[in-house]
């Protein structure tokens, strides 16, 4: 099978032909813009990777991967716009850059255009990946709109997070593999056991995400720290910490993720000594890890050669350690 660097290699190549060369130019320059920022490209190349665990060749799912990264990138614009976050990649967010109505119509192009991408899929394989690519949205965006219910919800359980996760985060990456698959010919069985992969490795790495929201370098992060407790957002981090804290932490824990404005430098330093005093990174590390095992546990199962499956389990071990 190909490598993470050769399937990312094949995608960044292929980006700068998507046609956007249409008017007006306000809308199709943010589209242009984002998509050339960088990112790792990491949901198109799982495409690519599972689709060669399965066949010689992946040209077929080019633009289906394409689409996959169209798609993330859509989801990043407007959750930047909804969060008020200022960088993405370590450059302005579009809605800073240009504007919020802009974002939000460039946007929208972006998730037409994961569509018609999808529809250049092989006819033999279109009705399997246009009902996956299509649920996966719907729980994209249903996964979204539960975390913003967990703003101004204080009866948040740590299911109830992972559910949210797996939903917003996690079926991207399990939809990208089980894609690639399907286009290799892949049975169901082993579809199915590379969906499951996915959504492990997946809930993994938004966790380790969280992880490096409180204590990752903003220089390798792209985005600023703490954004998540400025923000008040209930990660795994802030809700094992109310679990673990006795009843004077736990006061003060719902006091800070509640309040709005005044000194939010304080706020962070504040909930990171708290995090700090019960634990909660090394707790959030092993959750990790629990969930990174699950995963590998799948792609062991899947009916291919062993030895076929290094460059994917080194992908999925370089996500849960990554700095960025």
């Amino acid at each position: 099978m190909i490598n993470f660097e050769k399937a990312q290699k094949i995608v960044n190549s292929e980006i700068p032909a998507l046609t956007l060369k249409r008017e007006p130019t306000e809308l199709y320059d943010p589209v242009k813009y984002i998509l050339s920022i960088g990112g790792k490209r990491i949901r198109p190349a799982m495409v690519l990777m599972a689709c060669s665990l399965f066949s010689n060749q992946v040209s077929h799912a080019v633009r289906c991967a394409l689409a996959v990264e169209v798609f993330h990138n859509f989801t990043l614009l407007h959750d930047d716009i909804m969060d008020n976050s200022e960088l993405r990649r370590n450059k302005p967010t579009v809605h800073e850059k240009w504007n919020r109505n802009v974002a939000i119509l460039s946007g929208d192009v972006m998730s037409i255009l994961s569509y018609s991408l999808i529809g250049e899929c092989p006819r033999e394989y279109l009705a399997k990946v246009l009902e996956l690519f299509t649920d996966t949205a719907l729980k994209v965006c249903e996964g979204q709109q539960f975390d913003m219910n967990f703003e101004t919800s204080n009866n948040i359980s740590i299911g109830d997070y992972l559910k949210m996760i797996t939903l917003k985060t996690a079926v991207l990456m399990a939809a990208s593999l089980k894609l690639g698959a399907i286009l290799g010919g892949a049975r169901p069985a082993d579809s199915y056991l590379m969906y499951e992969f996915g959504k492990n490795i997946g809930i993994a790495f938004q966790l380790r995400d969280d992880i490096l929201d409180a204590y990752g370098d903003t220089r390798k992060f792209g985005k600023k720290i703490g954004a998540d407790i400025a923000a008040n957002k209930k990660t795994y981090l802030i809700l094992k910490a109310i679990e673990t804290a006795d009843e004077k932490s736990r006061k003060k824990l719902n006091t800070l993720i509640s309040s709005k404005g005044g000194d939010i430098e304080g706020k962070i330093a504040e909930v990171i000594r708290i995090f700090d005093r019960l634990g909660i990174k090394e707790k959030a590390e092993a959750k990790s890890w629990e969930f990174y095992n699950a995963g590998i546990h799948a792609l062991d199962q899947v009916s291919v050669n062993d030895s076929e499956k290094g460059a994917l389990r080194e992908l999925a071990r370089q996500l849960l350690e990554r700095e960025r």
